[in-house]
């Protein structure tokens, strides 16, 4: 198949979007407020509320919503159609691995995926497509054509995107005790301990924090960088993320978001919550140098390990064609 006929393919595609697709006019109201009214291929871009900063896309599964943030600040909001039953859309924290403005699915025969953000080395990426107004997917987060375009415009290799099944915003967050510099007087021993910045010198930076496995893996740019044992002190409460907003002269300002329905609805976590995570200190040290605003940790009860319930951050997987 040539270009042009690849191209026209897709023009084909696209023109069966239903005629709702569209943006809608935000003269009234905002973002967040539009969310709950959008209709199925309606969505609402509006950039100029917060024109710099960290970018974070947030998927809502129950709610069938994404919401884009910047700085913090909600600035995009569209309908989505993720993982129907039998291919569920996995929940976590993921990066962008790979761009395709022209793709096509390997896996599930030559299905065109235009504006193509791959999550995952096994089959999970954001892309225009169909959007009934329920989960028909075969786990991939379907977006109207328009806004698939817009975001495919302003995100880069390495964002970070949640996907949870909470509609949450978020929330201002203490510093995670695990990127300060100063160490608690009980700390796991260095033994084990893998440090490779130079695997990916550069992008975005990720953290998962397992308590299952006593461990933390950083990435940056999609690439595992670096782990580390890690010991905490008490039971985790469901699965957190928090992202660096931004650092002045008052500190590090990070937002939250609960990922997991196991935690408690509304509920505050104190600043000695992230003193509970104790690592080695050459790895705090570590960590705390190459935090950003942009980083994300994630925080889990949960193992991360081949065989535990994923929460899609750890990518290591050759890449596939897909």
């Amino acid at each position: 198949m040539n270009r042009s006929t690849c191209l026209a393919f897709i023009a084909a595609l696209l023109a069966c979007v239903p005629a709702t697709a569209q943006q809608v006019d935000l003269s009234s109201g905002s973002v967040v407020q539009a969310v709950a009214k959008l209709r199925p291929g309606q969505y609402v871009w509006a950039p100029e509320v917060a024109p710099s900063g960290p970018m974070l896309l947030v998927v809502n599964l129950a709610a069938q919503r994404a919401v884009l943030f910047r700085n913090g600040v909600p600035i995009a909001a569209t309908s989505i159609s993720t993982g129907r039953p039998g291919y569920r859309t996995p929940i976590g924290a993921f990066t962008i691995l790979q761009k395709h403005v022209e793709h096509y699915s390997s896996k599930y025969d030559n299905a065109p995926m235009p504006y193509m953000q791959r999550l995952t080395w096994y089959g999970v990426a954001l892309h225009a497509g169909q959007l009934p107004g329920y989960p028909a997917s075969h786990g991939c987060i379907r977006l109207p054509a328009g806004f698939a375009k817009l975001l495919y415009g302003v995100t880069r290799l390495g964002m970070t995107v949640v996907v949870t099944d909470r509609a949450l915003t978020p929330r201002i967050a203490p510093t995670p005790e695990i990127v300060l510099s100063a160490a608690p007087a009980a700390t796991p021993s260095a033994e084990g301990v893998d440090w490779h910045p130079e695997r990916s010198a550069e992008g975005p930076v990720s953290i998962v924090v397992s308590a299952a496995d006593r461990q933390a893996t950083v990435l940056r740019n999609g690439v595992v960088i670096g782990s580390s044992p890690v010991s905490v002190d008490g039971p985790v409460s469901g699965t957190w993320a928090y992202t660096l907003q931004s650092v002045d002269a008052a500190g590090q300002h990070w937002t939250r978001l609960e990922l997991s329905r196991s935690a408690a609805d509304g509920k505050e976590v104190p600043a000695q919550e992230w003193q509970r995570f104790r690592a080695p200190e050459a790895f705090r040290r570590a960590v705390a140098a190459i935090v950003a605003p942009g980083t994300t940790i994630v925080v889990t009860p949960d193992s991360v390990k081949p065989g535990g319930e994923p929460i899609g951050i750890i990518e290591e997987e050759a890449p596939a064609k897909n």
